[in-house]
């Protein structure tokens, strides 16, 4: 069987049947594709996501919050390693090219997110807008969906944090900078190479890392507080560039610094393998044997209090450069609290408007 070569522009070069699916399907090479013609990548289907709530809740020890907001199901950053992939299959979609290709967009998530801020049950607590999959990958440019909950959370004085790799997010400077006079934001930037021929390769649609650096520092200068992650950390792949990463974003701004270690849920095990032998064949079987060390011998470790470090020698060798980097740089401050105290709810639809 001939395996398909990479796409120009698109993180994995398989599209699995979802793991829902009754049978599934295998490329095999009939021989019929004229030599040497490069394949034709796939175009973005929009979908249309309908939901009667946009907030959701958990209750993980290892993230900092409580409640999310994702405006967007899939992404066309098409990053290889993204531990979201997986969750395209409730979709009755593929976690490879169709998580990439194949976008679920909420139209209407400002009106709900309203009527939900409305709710006289609604308690306030930070949150995290586009985490799942980035709230400003390429398609938000045309939508502008996040930018519209992001003026609704100014709107009632909401406070948020932000995720994200791309540059788009200082589009909504002005947004950010509101919230941030009352210390109701916080925005950290992915960034996991200095390397952009690495991070091509990574993350072929997202903003290249100098450009995450820039739009750091623009954020910055508007008064916006901004942090970076690391993340994912890959074993002899990037997680040499730690320190690096780490005095890049400080220069850019960064007052607090942190790690994700690489994490390969259900099908991304198989996706990702086949990325890694597809860009690094030399080092694919290292790096493999390094992720096993760190996961008790497996390649995902999804228990709570694991799944975000590891564990063993070299997660422990992480942590301690981890630390010593933040020391050392200045980027050792504890992770904001943000303000709940400021939250003004929204009159419900046809309400009577507050005199006070």
């Amino acid at each position: 069987m001939k395996r398909p070569i990479p796409l120009q522009g698109r993180g994995s070069r398989l599209n699995p049947d979802t793991r829902f699916a009754d049978w599934q399907r295998a490329a095999f090479d009939d021989g019929w594709d004229a030599a040497g013609d490069a394949p034709v990548p796939p175009p973005t289907v929009l979908m249309v996501d309908t939901a009667r709530s946009v907030i959701c809740r958990n209750t993980s020890p290892d993230v900092p919050f409580s409640q999310s907001i994702n405006p967007y199901k899939g992404c066309e950053h098409g990053c290889s390693y993204c531990f979201a992939r997986p969750g395209h299959a409730y979709l009755g979609l593929s976690p490879g090219l169709d998580f990439e290709t194949h976008i679920a967009w909420k139209p209407d998530a400002a009106a709900v997110l309203r009527r939900e801020l409305a709710a006289p049950g609604y308690r306030c607590a930070p949150i995290a807008l586009g985490i799942n999959t980035d709230g400003w990958q390429p398609l938000e440019r045309r939508l502008g969906l996040s930018r519209q909950l992001l003026q609704v959370l100014a709107e009632t004085r909401h406070p948020v944090s932000i995720v994200t790799k791309s540059a788009l997010i200082e589009r909504d400077a002005d947004l950010l900078a509101d919230l941030a006079r009352d210390d109701l934001v916080q925005v950290m930037f992915s960034i996991t190479t200095l390397d952009p021929d690495l991070a091509r390769r990574m993350e072929p649609r997202a903003a290249s890392p100098a450009r995450r650096l820039a739009a750091m520092d623009c954020l910055r200068r508007a008064g916006v507080p901004v942090g970076v992650l690391c993340a994912p950390l890959i074993p002899a792949l990037n997680d040499h560039e730690l320190e690096g990463v780490l005095a890049a974003a400080k220069g850019a701004g960064a007052e607090t610094a942190g790690y994700v270690l690489l994490r390969l849920p259900r099908e991304l095990q198989a996706l990702f393998t086949d990325w890694l032998q597809a860009h690094f064949p030399d080092r694919a079987a290292h790096v493999l044997s390094l992720l096993r060390q760190l996961r008790g011998g497996k390649l995902n470790d999804p228990r709570f209090g694991h799944r975000m470090r590891g564990q063993g020698v070299l997660a422990d060798l992480y942590s301690q450069r981890l630390a010593r980097a933040r020391q050392r740089l200045g980027l050792d401050r504890p992770r904001r609290t943000l303000n709940t105290g400021a939250f003004r709810p929204p009159a419900p639809d046809g309400a009577q408007l507050r005199l006070f």
